[in-house]
């Protein structure tokens, strides 16, 4: 256990720009469907490593963590936000000892990790629509 891969420039930028364009996505969706669906997101994305993520029965230490805060996400916006960053803590975890998210792509659970705290800090700021009026872009449902 423990392989840590060689990070290249894409594996800080394209990460980023994913969190970046699923703000804006999700930045679309009318309330309270983007707090629901987001605190369902947060909380499915609690059981990703369980299947060999390389800590074995320790994995279920992370869902355990992770869950409540999701189901605290429902009515705030920052729990799913928190759910998020103790995900990202996860990802470093594995990235750093475990096994990657993507057993094809050594360096996905680093990108996990970008991505994660990119859109944590989107929900810990209350998930605020993102510049989609100044882009010309409405929100689903209105």
């Amino acid at each position: 256990m423990g392989f840590t891969a060689n990070l290249v420039t894409l594996d800080f930028v394209a990460p980023a720009i994913a969190a970046a364009l699923f703000v804006l996505g999700m930045s679309r969706a009318g309330e309270p469907h983007r707090r629901r669906l987001n605190a369902m997101l947060a909380a499915g994305a609690s059981g990703v490593y369980m299947s060999g993520g390389g800590f074995g029965v320790w994995e279920l230490i992370y869902p355990a963590i992770a869950m409540p805060l999701a189901y605290l996400g429902l009515g705030s916006y920052r729990f799913i936000g928190l759910a998020w960053l103790t995900h990202s803590a996860w990802d470093i975890a594995h990235h750093v000892w475990g096994h990657p998210i993507w057993p094809f792509m050594p360096t996905s659970s680093f990108g996990c990790l970008i991505f994660d705290a990119g859109i944590a800090m989107w929900f810990v700021a209350g998930a605020p629509p993102a510049a989609t009026r100044q882009l010309g872009i409405r929100e689903l449902g209105n």
